[in-house]
């Protein structure tokens, strides 16, 4: 952030205030009167510079895809249940963090909203995290639905690579589903805008790998570790908005289980450990991304 400091033209002059009639009235706006001569003045970056599509207006936009940037990633996250420690929201604030990073690594990338309505289970009977207060959970048909009507406006504005990125692991097959589907249409259809949409599954399987065993290497056992609003869970949310995650209750309150809606422990997560998986997810989605975009159309 650049700061800018204006030149004052004169000092300021306590002579033309009269301190002798109100002294504590003139002391004030002399102060007052010196403080706006000398306060920094914020330059703030233009919006039409951010990679985040609903940032821009449509003109902008439309200049940057003329301007080569024809690839688009697609957030996924979705609303559930982490237990009582971690927000509902949590995939949502990661898929969209974490996106905007990977497109400024990649350059001439734009972030679409992120997609936060996902299959999540049984609506009734309740099934899953469902059971929990605030999941929201759609079908799976109504969820590859939107994905392919958000891919196919994307592409119908001059995007040429669509890419799904899934922060959730129920719903990454619907996403291949989705990129095999509009591939084989688009493959067919002779309107000249060739197009391609795919599926990351490396952005997502990351966390369940490589990461796994570095927090492993650093003394964290699998069932602390957990499946679901544990370590590894809370870590990455320390790692990229701490104030979704109760940090004071967490370490004060009762453990919770699987009947609370978690599985692993939580307890010894921090930033620091969040930021190993939150590089390995950026890294590796980046590399794969290239690799992608190599590829004959």
């Amino acid at each position: 952030m650049t700061l800018q400091f204006p030149q004052r033209t004169a000092p300021c002059a306590p002579s033309t205030l009269r301190l002798s009639r109100k002294p504590l009235v003139s002391l004030f706006v002399l102060t007052f009167s010196c403080l706006l001569l000398t306060a920094p003045v914020m330059a703030a970056t233009p919006a039409s510079g951010s990679v985040m599509l609903e940032e821009l207006t449509s003109t902008e936009l439309r200049s940057r895809i003329d301007h080569g940037a024809t690839t688009v990633l697609v957030p996924i996250g979705g609303v559930e249940q982490s237990g009582p420690y971690i927000a509902l929201g949590k995939h949502n604030v990661r898929a969209g963090l974490l996106a905007r990073q990977i497109a400024q690594k990649l350059g001439n990338t734009i972030v679409a909203p992120v997609v936060s309505y996902v299959p999540e289970g049984s609506i009734s009977p309740p099934a899953g995290h469902m059971r929990f207060a605030g999941t929201i959970s759609i079908p799976p048909a109504a969820f590859e639905a939107v994905l392919e009507g958000a891919a196919a406006s994307l592409r119908q504005h001059g995007f040429r690579d669509i890419i799904f990125l899934g922060d959730h692991g129920g719903y990454q097959k619907n996403e291949q589903n989705v990129a095999n589907k509009l591939n084989r249409a688009w493959g067919k259809a002779s309107t000249g805008k060739e197009a391609r949409a795919y599926a990351l599954l490396d952005y997502y399987d990351i966390t369940q790998s490589a990461y796994i065993a570095e927090l492993q290497k650093r003394g964290h056992s699998s069932a602390e570790i957990g499946l679901h609003a544990g370590l590894a869970d809370a870590a990455l949310m320390l790692a990229t908005d701490p104030s979704l995650v109760r940090s004071e209750a967490m370490a004060h309150g009762p453990k919770p289980g699987v009947a609370d809606g978690v599985r692993g422990d939580a307890t010894r997560a921090t930033a620091e450990l969040g930021q190993i998986g939150i590089k390995l997810q950026v890294d590796t989605s980046v590399a794969a991304i290239r690799q992608l975009l190599q590829r004959p159309k």
